[in-house]
């Protein structure tokens, strides 16, 4: 019988393997800690950019509401152009409101509703005085008056 050579088993000190998967772990793991930090700086980023964009859009519009007369209830404008009309003519009554609930125009000419820049065309056949009144949501009533005079 041949006898087989007889290995003698490979210390661990000796084994490649071992030290490269070792090297392959710690590889990894910076990898990972590398992406994973960036992944939370990203996410921070983009929270602080997220709250930027928002406080700049609740100053636009904070600017937007004091511009448009804010939260103040009133009659902005309410004017004819003209003022003065030929018989048969017409003229535009605009109005501008800020925080009503309900607007009315007497005579009434045509529907009207709030709005910060609104016009309806008339036609009287005699000069008349125009009254717009406007209610809040709790019943305070303003009113304001305009005149168009037929020639």
């Amino acid at each position: 019988m041949v006898s087989e050579p007889v290995s003698e088993p490979k210390s661990l000190r000796k084994n490649p393997l071992l030290y490269s998967s070792a090297v392959l772990v710690v590889v990894l793991f910076g990898v990972a800690f590398v992406m994973i930090s960036r992944w939370q700086d990203k996410r921070e980023f983009e929270r602080r950019a997220a709250e930027e964009r928002a406080e700049k859009q609740h100053e636009q519009d904070r600017l937007a509401v004091a511009q448009l007369g804010g939260k103040e209830f009133g009659i902005l404008d309410f004017y004819a152009s003209p003022k003065e009309i030929r018989r048969g003519g017409s003229a535009q009554l605009c109005y501008g409101v800020s925080d009503a609930k309900t607007v009315t125009l007497a005579p009434q000419p045509a529907p009207v509703w709030p709005s910060l820049a609104h016009c309806v065309d008339v036609s009287p056949s005699k000069s008349t005085t125009y009254t717009l009144t406007i209610t809040d949501a709790t019943g305070k009533t303003e009113s304001e008056d305009v005149e168009v005079r037929v020639r």
